[in-house]
């Protein structure tokens, strides 16, 4: 979102999900698509086997997808800025470029030019590990689409350069013209459900809903007004990570997590442990009792999406209706029940009669949703936001003929390592990502007998070139170590897992990967450094029976 916002002045996807079809090129990048969003891998495949749309893939891993791409550059984790500089260099060395859009609708481009004059593909090739005809063939064949359109997913984010990994990718789009169009875009693919939505709505430290700054006076006085208030909160906040660090520091004393697992999910895990064991105060909302909340002192039962009525912003901007299906179990109820009986217990006189009540509210406050209200969703597929009057169709892709900050930005890009490479006591780096049968921090699918049967345990990647240096083999139980802790995972040995990096999910509390990761972060967005992390890897004697 940063980079985003930065680059072209709105945070999200830029064009739709059925866009796809239009593309002849697809470049997908940071992203295990068919296991991490299968729905819309599965528009990916089709265009490739349909329509013939080539499909570039840039991932270490020889993910299923790379079964369908036409070229399948494995970089080295953490190259990814490296990649797109020489990818830019060879398109404006062969001036594959567009120099009218550049002129234009871009800022910034002489800069740049200089910036990736050095990045030749022998020296990209010397530091991605990617062969250099591989990148030139890549370049080209992104550049020479007619539509081109980049995805990419916490792959390409979750860096200490994550938001430098989202400018270079922007610096792309910008250079060949590949966005304002149907077919072309930028299109990150969003973790979570309502990700989207939660940011929509001001669930970021920065910003109110629809991201006005909480630091502009117009927009603190406007939110004054709507809430009858006389002053509002106008700090930035903190960030997941920055909060766990306040609580031993002293600064965070009450903390209130709803719909999280953080004692899986976050970096460092002794580290949150920590955290929420010092904590004064700890409040835990969820449809399920998990690891995060058996540290809590107030548990509060709320009801799943199946369960209640609101809305979900989906990866593309699309606000869809949800209906309850199901009666709440129990005492628990939806979200928006428990946080306005708490918010009137605190003292503010809020009254809604349902969730409807709060659209409403939401289109009178934030300019993107202006034009969004439950009547107009109830007999479609949803309308992606901005939508900004009652008669406005919604926007199916972004930035056409004009960016939202004005002119794209070009970025001058530098080069940097990952924070934790290898070294001789910790040899491996490991990365972390999803499998397509469990979700998250396991708190739904990990209830789920059947998603059980088919992933019951952890499991560590390595190639067999590296099993075989250390006396690893198929199934045998493993010892993985960090700087930080330790666990035991089931060894499967790979060829998917390049030479020298070892890959786990982290689903798995028995065997909770990010008790391996580090806390260092990008120092804009603040996101982990989930992917390069160093770790040792030994065997262990007892080997685990594996079911046929």
């Amino acid at each position: 979102m940063a980079g985003l916002a930065t680059t072209l002045g709105s945070g999200a996807m830029t064009n739709a999900i059925g866009d796809i079809a239009e593309a002849e090129v697809l470049f997908v990048t940071g992203s295990n698509t068919t296991e991490a969003h299968p729905v819309l891998a599965l528009q990916m495949k089709k265009a490739v086997m349909e329509r013939g749309a080539k499909l570039i893939l840039a991932d270490p891993r020889r993910i299923e997808l790379a079964q369908f791409a036409h070229l399948h550059l494995r970089q080295r984790p953490g190259t990814d800025v490296a990649l797109a500089n020489t990818m830019a260099h060879v398109i404006l060395h062969e001036e594959l470029h567009n120099p009218d859009f550049i002129a234009e609708r871009t800022e910034g481009f002489e800069a740049f030019v200089a910036s990736v004059s050095e990045w030749t593909p022998e020296r990209g090739a010397q530091i991605t590990g990617i062969p250099a005809e591989d990148i030139i063939a890549a370049a080209r064949l992104y550049a020479t689409a007619e539509r081109a359109s980049i995805f990419w997913a916490m792959g390409i984010t979750q860096h200490t350069t994550g938001t430098d990994n989202v400018k270079a990718l922007v610096n792309l789009a910008l250079l060949t013209g590949h966005i304002g169009r149907p077919g072309s875009g930028l299109n990150p693919l969003r973790g979570q459900n309502n990700v989207q939505g939660a940011c929509d709505m001001g669930g970021l430290p920065n910003v109110y809903p629809g991201y006005q700054k909480v630091t502009d006076p117009a927009v603190q006085e406007k939110f004054a007004q709507a809430w009858g208030m006389a002053t509002v909160d106008t700090d930035v906040g903190l960030t997941v990570t920055e909060i766990m660090d306040a609580i031993l520091t002293g600064e965070v004393h009450a903390l209130y997590i709803m719909g999280e697992n953080p004692m899986l999910s976050d970096p460092d895990l002794n580290h949150v442990r920590q955290a929420l064991e010092q904590v004064d105060f700890l409040v835990h909302q969820d449809i399920f009792l998990n690891e995060t909340g058996a540290y809590a002192d107030v548990v509060l039962p709320a009801a799943s999406f199946a369960e209640k009525s609101g809305t979900f912003t989906n990866t593309e901007r699309r606000v869809q209706l949800i209906r309850p299906a199901l009666d709440p179990p129990g005492e628990a109820r939806p979200d928006w029940q428990i946080i306005t009986e708490l918010a009137n217990r605190m003292g503010a006189s809020w009254r809604y009669d349902s969730p409807a009540e709060i659209m409403d509210e939401i289109a009178a406050v934030t300019p993107i949703y202006g034009g969004i209200a439950y009547k107009r969703l109830e007999n479609n597929g949803g309308l992606q936001w901005p939508c900004p009057t009652p008669d406005h169709p919604g926007t199916p892709y972004l930035h056409k003929g004009r960016f939202t900050r004005g002119r794209g930005l070009f970025s001058a890009i530098s080069f940097a390592e990952a924070k934790e490479l290898p070294n001789e006591e910790y040899p491996f780096i490991l990365s972390t990502g999803r499998v397509l049968y469990h979700w998250h921090g396991g708190t739904l699918s990990r209830r789920s007998p059947g998603l059980e049967e088919l992933a019951p345990q952890a499991e560590i990647e390595i190639h067999p070139r590296d099993a075989e240096g250390i006396g690893v083999t198929e199934g045998q139980k493993v010892r993985v170590r960090s700087r930080r802790g330790e666990l035991i995972a089931r060894a499967t040995v790979t060829r998917r897992s390049p030479p020298g990096t070892v890959f786990m999910t982290f689903h798995y509390a028995e065997a909770a990967a990010n008790l391996l990761t580090h806390q260092e972060v990008d120092p804009i967005a603040k996101i982990p450094e989930y992917k390069v992390s160093a770790v040792q890897v030994e065997p262990l004697e007892e080997k685990i029976i594996t079911h046929s």
